[in-house]
């Protein structure tokens, strides 16, 4: 189990998808907590966890990378993936995301 919601830690890319793609910090929480499918982020040291969620009509994914510190967890980002991602690929993560994590020393 992962620690309580004080452990965290959101970056202000993080609380930015949280707007951007209308999730809630305990929705981003629920995935951290009980992801159907963990694999390893594409930023390194990081962690992408995702879980299913939509109609069978309109699948999709919520997936969330974070980075494990100290004594805290540091949220990075979270988006929804339209459908379903193949297993044990590299994930499609925004661009968008992509040149924020470059940018900073994760």
């Amino acid at each position: 189990m992962l620690p309580s919601s004080r452990d965290l830690f959101w970056t202000k890319h993080a609380q930015q998808k949280l707007i951007e793609y209308n999730l809630s910090q305990s929705r981003v929480l629920r995935v951290l907590r009980h992801p159907h499918r963990i694999e390893e982020g594409i930023a390194p040291e990081t962690i992408a966890v995702m879980q299913r969620a939509g109609s069978k009509k309109h699948p999709y994914e919520i997936w969330v990378m974070y980075q494990l510190e100290k004594k805290k967890i540091k949220i990075i980002s979270a988006w929804k993936y339209p459908g379903k991602s193949p297993e044990g690929k590299i994930i499609y993560i925004p661009p968008d995301t992509l040149e924020f994590l470059s940018s900073q020393k994760i």
